[in-house]
């Protein structure tokens, strides 16, 4: 990570993964997209809400408790975040509130600024390891259009799936073996 030259905190979500996302969930709203005329922070989120938000720590752990504050009434709030398992973010905030927890095996190709700050490239693989958390209470499940326990994210031939408390009963799901080309 040496290398790495921060320019921004906006990297944009793979059209496969937000496909995929779309699929499972049916449509959603981006409180959150790059390049925003809105502040996702200060406004309601819809019912059914897909979050990859600022990696900075600040604007992570704001966009965590506001997805866990939106799911208190009632909708569904999908994040994709870096894994930080051992943060106090991750212990105080999103064990004790996730339904589920996905971790991605294999780096998300995000597309964004590269080393020399040139927009629109996209790293050979991400910086950081990846993990889907989704946030929903019991009434807002039935509004999500899920139909399917898989959720096929990645670069890879799998992605573990644990669901909140079972951490030891997890699931492996088949997702792609590569990225399809924009």
């Amino acid at each position: 990570m040496k290398n790495r030259i921060q320019i921004h905190d906006n990297w944009q979500t793979p059209k496969y993964i937000l496909d995929q996302i779309r699929e499972e969930f049916g449509e959603f709203f981006d409180p959150c997209p790059v390049n925003s005329n809105f502040d996702g922070l200060e406004i309601d989120w819809k019912n059914v809400n897909y979050i990859n938000p600022p990696y900075s720590l600040k604007m992570k752990q704001a966009f965590v408790k506001k997805a866990i504050d939106e799911s208190k009434k009632g909708k569904v709030c999908i994040m994709l975040i870096p894994v930080s398992t051992s943060t106090k973010l991750f212990h105080e905030d999103i064990l004790p509130n996730a339904d589920e927890i996905r971790f991605v095996k294999g780096r998300i190709n995000f597309n964004g600024f590269d080393t020399q700050g040139s927009n629109g490239k996209k790293y050979q693989s991400g910086q950081m390891d990846s993990m889907v958390v989704i946030f929903r209470t019991p009434h807002s499940q039935t509004q999500a259009n899920s139909t399917s326990s898989s959720f096929n994210i990645g670069l890879t031939e799998n992605v573990t799936h644990f669901p909140k408390f079972a951490i030891a009963n997890f699931v492996k799901l088949n997702i792609k073996s590569n990225s399809p080309n924009p």
